[in-house]
C-alpha cells in the first residue's frame, strides 16, 4: 500500500512538515511495511511560501523591504525553479509586523509587497504568484503598485505615498513609468475571497476594523475607496467593483489585476499545481490530510477541500485527521474525503490540548491507521 501525506499545518503547534514525519512513525507501526511520501501543503495564506519551498526544494531569497509603516525590514520570498517565484504578501505587509498601539489603516502601505515583486524580477522569475491574505493594509494596492513604477497623483499633480490616507486625494494615475518587464511576466493571485473593492462588503468595511480601523477611519476610507475606484474607471474603463476578489488585502487585489494584468486563483489550487500534486498522487492508494480544526469553512478554498477533489478526481480514496470538529464539519465529505478523525482521545482543556499536540496527534494517527488496517481484513 502507497501513502501520501499531505496536511496543513495545525496552527500554533504542529507544521506540515511534522504532522508528516508523525503519520510516518504511526503508518510504520500499525502496517510495518508501509510506502509513503509526503508533501508540505498550504492554502494560500501563512506558511504558503514556506510550504511550497519545502515541497519543491526551492530557496529563500532575503531582501531588504520597506514594511507597512515603511520602516526598513527584511522579508524574504521562494524561489521554485529559474522561472517561478511565489511570494507571501504578509512577509512584506502583514499585520503582525504593526504594533497593536500602531495599527491604523490609514498609515500603512504595501509598497514592500511591490519590492518584493520587483526583486524577483529582478533576479528574472517571469512566473510570480503571489499569495495576499493577512495584510495590514487598506490602501488599494497604491502603494505595491508604485514601487514598480505607477505613480497616483493629487490634483496638483504631486505624487503621493501611496496610504490609506491618500485614496481621497487621487486624481489621476500615470502608468507610463511601470516596470516594462510585467508584461512579459505571469502573474498568479491567490485569492479565496470575492469581495469588491467598494460597498458594505467591500475591502473597508469587511477588513478594517481588524487591521486597527474605527468606524469614523472606515467612512473615510470608503469615502476614499470610492474616490480611487472612479479614477480607474474614468482612466481604465474597468469597475473594480466587478472584479471578484478585487477587495481582498486591502484593495491589492485592484492594483495587481488593474495594473499588473495579475489572474486571480484559488490559494490552494494555485500551491496544489505549483508543488505538482496530481502528479503526486499517481500509484497512491492513500491520501491523508487534516488541518488544526475541520468546520464548514473547510470546504470554502481550505487545504482539506483541495487535497480532497483533487484525491477524488484521480481515483484516490483520502481521509482527514484534525485536531477538533467544528459546525458542519461533515460537509468536508462532499468534496473527496472520505472519512475524518480528531486527534483529542478525551474532554480536555483547549490548552492542554495544544501543549500535547505532537503526542495526540500521534496517537491519533495510530488509531486511524488502525481503523484502516481493520477495513482492509475485512475486504479480504
Amino acid at each position: 500500500m502507497k501513502l501520501l501525506f499531505a496536511s496543513d499545518s495545525f496552527k500554533g503547534t504542529l507544521s506540515s512538515e511534522k504532522t508528516a514525519e508523525l503519520l510516518g512513525k504511526a503508518a510504520s507501526e500499525v502496517f510495518g511495511d508501509a510506502e509513503y511520501a509526503s508533501v508540505a501543503v498550504a492554502d494560500g495564506g501563512e506558511g504558503t511560501t514556506d510550504a511550497v519551498i519545502a515541497a519543491e526544494n526551492g530557496e529563500k531569497i532575503f531582501t531588504e523591504v520597506y514594511g507597512p509603516l515603511m520602516e526598513k525590514t527584511v522579508a524574504y520570498y521562494g524561489r521554485i525553479d529559474d522561472h517561478r517565484a511565489v511570494i507571501e504578501m504578509a512577509a512584506a505587509s502583514g499585520l503582525p509586523m504593526v504594533p497593536m498601539e500602531k495599527r491604523n489603516p490609514l498609515y500603512t502601505t504595501s509598497y514592500g509587497t511591490g519590492e518584493l515583486i520587483r526583486h524577483a524580477l529582478d533576479q528574472g522569475f517571469t512566473d510570480i504568484s503571489i499569495a495576499i491574505g493577512g495584510s495590514a493594509t487598506n490602501d488599494g494596492g497604491m502603494g505595491c503598485v508604485r514601487a514598480l513604477g505607477v505613480r497616483f497623483l493629487d490634483v496638483n499633480g504631486n505624487e503621493l505615498e501611496g496610504r490609506g490616507e491618500d485614496l481621497e486625494k487621487v486624481h489621476a494615475i500615470d502608468v507610463s513609468g511601470i516596470d516594462a518587464r510585467i508584461k512579459a511576466a505571469k502573474i498568479t493571485v491567490m485569492c479565496d475571497v470575492t469581495n469588491p473593492l467598494c460597498g458594505q462588503n467591500g475591502a473597508t468595511y469587511t477588513f478594517g476594523a481588524q487591521k486597527g480601523a474605527t468606524p469614523e477611519i472606515q467612512n473615510r476610507l470608503e469615502a476614499g475607496m470610492c474616490n480611487y475606484r472612479d479614477v480607474i474607471r474614468s482612466q481604465f474603463g474597468v469597475d473594480p467593483d466587478a472584479i471578484k476578489g478585487a477587495g481582498a488585502a486591502g484593495g491589492l487585489g485592484t492594483a495587481l489585476t488593474v495594473f499588473l494584468g495579475g489572474q486571480m486563483k484559488s490559494g490552494i489550487d494555485t500551491v496544489l499545481d505549483l508543488i505538482g500534486f496530481d502528479r503526486r498522487l499517481e500509484g497512491v492508494d492513500l491520501v491523508v490530510t487534516g488541518e488544526g480544526r475541520t468546520d464548514w469553512q473547510s470546504c470554502f478554498g481550505k487545504v482539506m477541500q483541495g487535497v480532497g477533489e483533487r484525491a477524488k478526481a484521480k481515483g484516490v480514496a483520502a481521509v482527514g485527521l484534525s485536531g477538533s470538529l467544528g459546525m458542519d464539519a461533515a460537509k468536508i465529505f462532499d468534496h473527496g474525503i472520505e472519512s475524518l478523525m480528531t486527534t483529542v482521545d478525551a474532554p480536555m482543556p483547549l490548552e492542554e490540548a495544544l501543549s500535547r499536540a505532537e503526542e495526540l496527534y500521534y496517537l491519533g494517527a495510530v488509531r486511524m491507521f488502525r481503523f484502516i488496517r481493520t477495513g482492509m481484513t475485512l475486504s479480504r
